[in-house]
């Protein structure tokens, strides 16, 4: 709809202040770069990235510098001579961003541009994507479903789930603030711990019964979600991000009533942290549903005795082994909650 490529069934459309539903696409001052780089294998670097000049009548001589300069901020001056088949992925990335970037655009329009480049690859062109956008100034919408590149290369991000918008926010306040359980499960990794939970008043503060197990929730949070005084002896969905877990034996201040038994299942050791999945007997809330994922909806691991598999991210001088029990201190503090009815976040 932003290119002019379907009708806007709806709303406004503005580009810099400027309504243009009814702007004719090749009249709308954008530029787009493809998932598939959609590069003319029999041109050149050159003519590939100067091509919509030369269609819009740009005297040679401008097309020729503003084609140099191009190739200059993406290293590819090197390259100008050959054919698309002659290049690495990212170096056809980078000709499909050459392209967009001599037209000068009021707006860039980025469609999943790095999914079809290796892992390494990917992480490479975010950062130079990201700081290209920054040196041209051009406001850029970019979309993707890899939250890494959303929470690494947006100002702002908005999360959709069929279709509908669930929030619009900066990374950091999506992180720390999701509206709702969706939000809440989709951005971060490994993702939110979400769970079903009781929630029950000692006296003047309150406490989560997660299965067979309570623990007490920081007085701060109360005065924080005031909303949470009408879900007292109601079910309500509680998250935890991973890295608010800790090993216990590592934070041996750690409240008694802020610890939670379990074993370790799997381990994974990645150097610098340790992703640790435990066992619980508390169902989780899912955010998706066969009905919406497909093919790619993910059942919630279980152990051998059914109970619900969860993660948590812990320093790595732990001694935490598989099959060995272990406490794990919470911060609750940092818990999230959501009402189970909608799924919205439960603050005022």
């Amino acid at each position: 709809m932003v290119a002019g490529l379907e009708e806007i069934s709806s709303g406004e459309l503005r580009i810099d202040d400027r309504v243009v539903n009814d702007v004719h696409p090749k009249d709308r001052d954008i530029a787009m770069v493809f998932q598939n780089y959609a590069l003319y294998p029999h041109m050149t670097v050159a003519d590939n990235i100067g091509f919509a000049l030369k269609l819009a009548k740009v005297p040679k001589s401008e097309i020729a510098d503003r084609v140099t300069k191009a190739a200059q901020t993406l290293d590819l001056t090197e390259q100008l001579d050959k054919k698309p088949g002659q290049l690495s992925g990212g170096q056809r990335q980078r000709v499909a961003m050459g392209r967009a970037i001599v037209r000068q655009p009021k707006a860039f329009l980025m469609d999943e541009p790095l999914s079809n480049l290796d892992a390494k690859l990917r992480v490479q062109m975010r950062a130079e994507i990201a700081g290209l956008q920054r040196d041209l100034g051009v406001t850029t919408l970019y979309v993707t479903h890899d939250q890494v590149e959303a929470m690494t290369m947006g100002d702002r991000v908005a999360v959709l789930k069929r279709g509908l918008l669930q929030q619009v926010d900066s990374p950091q306040n999506l992180y720390d603030s999701p509206e709702n359980v969706f939000v809440a499960g989709f951005i971060g990794s490994p993702s939110m711990n979400l769970m079903k939970a009781k929630l029950e008043r000692v006296g003047d503060s309150l406490a989560v019964k997660l299965g067979e197990q309570t623990l007490s929730i920081a007085s701060a949070v109360l005065s924080e979600r005031p909303g949470l005084e009408r879900f007292v002896d109601r079910e309500v969905v509680v998250g935890v991000r991973p890295e608010d877990l800790a090993d216990a034996a590592l934070v041996p201040d750690a409240p008694a009533d802020r610890r939670l038994r379990t074993s370790v299942t799997l381990l994974e050791a990645l150097g610098s942290e340790i992703i640790l999945h435990f066992p619980m007997a508390v169902e989780p809330f899912e955010i998706m549903d066969q009905e919406f994922e497909g093919e790619d909806a993910v059942a919630t691991a279980t152990d051998e005795t059914g109970n619900y598999i969860y993660v948590a991210r812990v320093n790595p001088r732990s001694t935490a082994r598989i099959g060995q029990p272990i406490e794990l201190a919470v911060d609750t503090g940092r818990f999230h909650f959501f009402d189970p009815s909608d799924g919205s976040a439960i603050r005022a």
